[in-house]
This record gives structure tokens, C-alpha cells and sequence, in this order.
């Protein structure tokens, strides 16, 4: 059950940042980035868009992770752990990595000072 952590803080955490950004631009909790702490607009811009895209992401991930454990629940703790490994590696690499398309949207609608295109 653990390797279903990540997933589903990724549903819980992209739904609050979707829903509920916070109310202003901070060092401590929200997408911190450079481009998005810019200005409020391109704070809540980011908020929304990563919110929806690890919502979306977190629940794709549910899928595979459960499909995995059922499959392997008669297997010996050893390749359970290591099955586990890879998948935590696997969630936190696809995690780190939708930084990317938020960046990159982020470019897309706003010029580097901040004001929308």
C-alpha cells in the first residue's frame, strides 16, 4: 500500500492547488519556481495548470500501481520490495518531470517580466 502514496497525494495535493492556490506568492508552500513567482497572475496560472496535471497524472498512476501489487501478491517479500523500488522510482521521476510541461506553458502564455502574451 505504500507505493499508492505518491499517487494519491498526487491527487489530493494537484486537487487543493487546482481548487484552493494560495492567496499569495510565498517561499513555503505551492509551485515555486522562478517564472511562476513572478507575479500573482503567473502564480495562480501555475497553480491551476499543475494542480490539473498531477490530478489527471495521480490517477493514472493508481491504476498501473495497484495492477502491479495484485499480480505480485503471492510473491516472495524480495521481489515485492524490489517490484516496490522500481515503482516509487518510476512515480517520483514522472512527479519531478511535470514540472516540465508546467514551465513550459507557463513560457507560452506569459513574456519572461511576467505579463500575459
Amino acid at each position: 500500500m505504500c507505493d499508492m502514496i505518491i499517487p494519491i497525494v498526487m491527487v489530493i495535493v494537484g486537487r487543493i492547488t487546482w481548487k484552493h492556490c494560495p492567496k499569495h506568492i510565498n517561499g513555503m508552500i505551492g509551485y515555486r519556481t522562478t517564472r511562476s513567482m513572478k507575479n500573482i497572475d503567473t502564480w495562480k496560472f501555475a497553480h491551476n495548470y499543475c494542480g490539473k496535471l498531477w490530478w489527471k497524472i495521480g490517477w493514472l498512476m493508481i491504476i498501473p500501481s495497484a495492477l502491479m501489487h495484485i499480480s505480485l501478491c503471492h510473491s516472495d517479500k524480495n521481489a515485492i520490495g524490489f517490484a516496490g523500488l522500481i515503482l516509487v522510482v518510476i512515480q517520483c521521476f514522472i512527479m519531478i518531470v511535470s514540472i516540465y510541461p508546467t514551465e513550459r506553458a507557463l513560457k507560452k502564455n506569459f513574456n519572461d517580466d511576467g505579463t500575459r502574451r
